[in-house]
């Protein structure tokens, strides 16, 4: 059998072509479904992309992204994340985040080889290990633990078969962040054992309410065996353009990301490029501080609709835009989940990111759409729970 033909689609895109279908017939739909930030491409973006279009900038590129970037990445990675001995050399640019872990388990996974990874956890993280034939050892999550990645549980799950120890912080889809203490555990487990350690950071400035967000990769920036993933999807609403990014200083892995890269899209799209350059060096820090208190004000709103019935328990994140909600019985949630998408409320059922007793118990809302569809959304919502 093909390994494609043992991976879905993902209910998430079931419902979203279910309720986009819906809304081309003239329904009433509410997108809590996708977590596609609504807020425009800053300006200066639009104008470096523009600029670039102008001076013809439009031809074939260099294969792992255009230098220009490359070093400002590299520099970002040292002064943000902690990344000390990253240079431009050790940054590959990609197609969104979800190419980058594509390539990142391709290059390192065998035939057999185990990959940790939180459940619940996004989809399509995980499949893409499976795509590159890995088996996939899941940690339950659990509410009395904040649906922290526990370092004792991944412990016990190593074995003589490990291979990459997986970890998404913020996460994806719950919004806990895993704390400092917790992320030294871990990669004190992966230096022991002398496993790969792949960081998806593709929330990393979507966070609200004191959050924070540490990189892994700082409690040792000389540790080659560590995979940093990240994406301008969330950072900078530049969902549809497509740009993400990995660094790692391992150097076999990156001969053999290069040339898989030159494989798979041969140079990601050179205008969008410009417009990442652009956003690292001329949008400030207020550009995040305006989206994130208006993602709180989202979260705190879905928060009070949902004290309004009985249903579900929602865990307050201080990360990304989801609200993981726990069914307040053992009941599978998808046939809640089915019920709402008909009625044209969006949703993701726990099912999508997991098999975990928690995750098929829980459903997920996402606060990215507008503030508007959040109110609007509000009533029907209620009135579709308390039924």
């Amino acid at each position: 059998m093909n390994r494609l033909d043992s991976v879905s689609m993902g209910k998430i895109v079931v419902i979203r072509e279910k309720l986009l279908d819906a809304q081309r017939k003239g329904d009433k739909i509410y997108r809590f479904e996708s977590g596609d930030p609504s807020f425009d491409v800053h300006p200066n973006i639009k104008a470096a992309m523009e600029k670039a279009l102008r001076e013809n900038k439009t031809h074939y590129i260099p294969n792992n992204g255009i230098p220009e970037l490359r070093e400002a990445l590299a520099h970002k990675l040292r002064s943000k994340n902690g990344l000390a001995k990253i240079e431009a050399k050790h940054v590959s640019v990609t197609n969104g985040a979800m190419h980058a872990l594509y390539v990142v388990y391709q290059c390192i996974i065998e035939e057999g080889d185990e990959v940790i990874v939180p459940d619940p956890m996004w989809t399509e993280a995980v499949e893409d290990a499976r795509l590159a034939g890995a088996s996939i050892v899941p940690i339950e999550l659990k509410p009395e633990n904040n649906y922290v990645y526990a370092a004792d549980e991944i412990g016990k799950k190593v074995t003589p078969k490990t291979k990459v120890i997986f970890l998404n912080t913020p996460h994806n889809p719950t919004g806990a962040i895993i704390p400092k203490s917790e992320l030294e555990k871990i990669f004190a487990i992966a230096k022991k054992h002398d496993l790969w350690i792949v960081a998806d950071e593709a929330y990393e400035d979507v966070l609200f309410d004191g959050g924070t967000h540490t990189s892994i990769g700082s409690i040792d920036p000389s540790y080659e065996k560590l995979i940093s993933v990240y994406s301008y999807s969330k950072s900078y609403a530049m969902s549809g353009l497509r740009v993400g990014y990995f660094a790692t200083l391992h150097p076999l892995f990156n001969d053999r990301a290069s040339k898989l890269l030159r494989c798979t899209v041969n140079g990601i799209n050179s205008v969008a490029q410009w417009g990442a350059l652009a956003a690292l060096k001329e949008v400030d820090q207020s550009w995040f501080e305006e989206m994130n208190a208006e993602y709180l004000k989202r979260r705190d709103l879905f928060l009070k609709i949902l004290s309004e019935q009985k249903v579900l328990t929602p865990f307050a994140p201080k990360g990304a835009f989801y609200l993981w909600c726990r069914h307040n019985t053992d009941s599978n949630a998808t046939a809640l989940s089915e019920k709402l998408a008909d009625l044209g409320i969006g949703n993701a059922p726990g099912d999508c990111f997991g098999s975990s007793g928690e995750s098929l118990r829980s459903i997920r809302f996402a606060f990215s759409c507008s503030t508007k569809m959040i109110e609007e959304g509000s009533e029907p919502l209620i009135k579709a729970l308390n039924s």
